[in-house]
């Protein structure tokens, strides 16, 4: 007897962009789930960026650009690959340099181009929003363009619910998360629950808390039968270890700090460094002593349980990671470190589950040595302040809830 795969009764647009990680890796989270536990739903990924590229205006200035220089060195280099570039390269580039100083400037920048484009972003949306196949529910896990996209949406399709699912740890208003609008939102932690309370925007039934960020599925399987070992890495078995991380964009400057500060310290730290999509700060580290660089992987899990405690950026994607595998954070909390992420350093602060210092270059390697000492208070805090992390199935949970609802109004009209 053959059992005919369930058809697919539910479509789902899932909004995202590639300006840092976390928002891409909790599009990718969600949807590999939903693939998983719900087959008869189609999940339809969109970088909301590559929609935009006809109206943005460092994409369009460097296409003339390029174009250009493609003209003028096709006589010479036929081949040389000269390609435009978007808004959220020039974001990119300054993290994987550690250029973040002045990047809180960006923030005003951005919202103000969405406010001198909003009618050329809504044209565009409704226009994708009116065609067929429509969504059945669109989900955002992007900040600042929630509100002229639900505009979009209310303008294409009133009766498709529109969901907001919050990749930081809490608000930076305004205009950032949080908008005046009927719309169903996720937090991750309770104090933006509070927040999105506060704000008198939602009903009470529209909000939902979940435990935690979304991480990626590997964070949930068992280590492998034959794990990773400190040895295959060329580390030693019996020596204290640090993650060090930027995120899937590296930071070389920040990570050449670190390191040149740990070797001064008298523990004999050696270190596990993601370079991520950074070859340049890979190949800067090969064959460095007591170092191990490894490039971008899926297995992030694996190198990180291996280590005793993670410093990076306190962006709340690593950061949770970190804690949800029982290794405390240092982070470093000073005029580079995003408005959106400054909130977090409360957060670690207030858990116990982490070291915030000022500067990685003064700082680190004293920091490092109080964080061997205290290791097991902080792993206690972690088991004990913070609960189990399954924001990403709880997410689906709700999107189920939320479908099943609105088919419940449209066959009661």
């Amino acid at each position: 007897m053959t059992i005919d795969a369930p058809s697919k009764t539910r479509r789902l647009e899932i909004f995202y962009f590639d300006a840092g990680g976390g928002h891409r890796n909790a599009m990718t989270a969600l949807s590999r789930l939903i693939e998983k536990t719900h087959p008869e739903w189609t999940v339809v990924p969109v970088d909301l960026q590559k929609l935009l590229e006809p109206i943005d205006p460092v994409h369009r200035l460097t296409q003339k650009i390029t174009g250009s220089l493609q003209k003028i060195l096709l006589p010479v280099a036929p081949r040389l690959p000269i390609a435009p570039i978007q808004a959220q390269d020039i974001y990119n580039n300054a993290l994987k340099r550690g250029a973040t100083r002045g990047l809180g400037a960006i923030l005003p920048i951005l919202q103000g181009f969405i406010r001198r484009f909003s009618a050329e972003i809504e044209r565009l949306l409704v226009e994708r929003w009116r065609a067929e196949p429509r969504p059945d529910l669109v989900i955002s896990v992007i900040p600042n363009f929630n509100r002229v996209m639900h505009r979009a949406l209310q303008t294409a399709d009133p009766s498709i619910p529109y969901l907001t699912v919050i990749t930081d740890m809490v608000d930076v208003p305004p205009h950032f998360w949080m908008e005046d609008q009927a719309q169903y939102i996720v937090c991750g932690t309770p104090k933006a629950t509070d927040q999105a309370r506060a704000t008198g925007f939602y009903r009470e039934t529209d909000i939902f808390e979940v435990s935690g960020m979304i991480l990626k599925e590997q964070f949930y399987l068992p280590p492998a039968p034959h794990a990773l070992t400190l040895s295959d890495l060329g580390l030693a078995e019996n020596r204290p270890t640090a993650m060090i991380m930027f995120g899937g964009n590296g930071a070389r400057r920040a990570t050449m700090t670190i390191l040149d500060q740990l070797e001064k310290s008298p523990l004999g730290i050696q270190s596990i460094v993601m370079c991520g999509k950074n070859a340049a700060l890979k190949k800067a580290l090969k064959g460095r002593p007591n170092c191990c660089a490894v490039g971008f992987v899926q297995t992030v899990p694996d190198y990180l349980r291996l280590a005793d405690f993670l410093i990076g950026k306190p962006g709340p994607g690593s950061v949770s990671e970190a804690v949800h595998l029982g290794r405390p954070v240092i982070v470093e909390g000073s005029a580079s470190t995003m408005p959106q992420e400054r909130p977090n350093l409360d957060w670690i602060r207030d858990n116990g589950v982490g070291l915030v210092v000022r500067s990685f270059r003064k700082e680190i390697a004293g920091a490092a040595e109080r964080m061997l000492a205290d290791l097991p208070r902080f792993q206690a805090n972690i088991a004990q302040n913070l609960p189990e992390n399954r924001a990403v199935f709880e997410v689906v949970e709700i999107i189920g809830k939320i479908l099943d609802e609105t088919a419940h109004q449209k066959r009661a009209v």
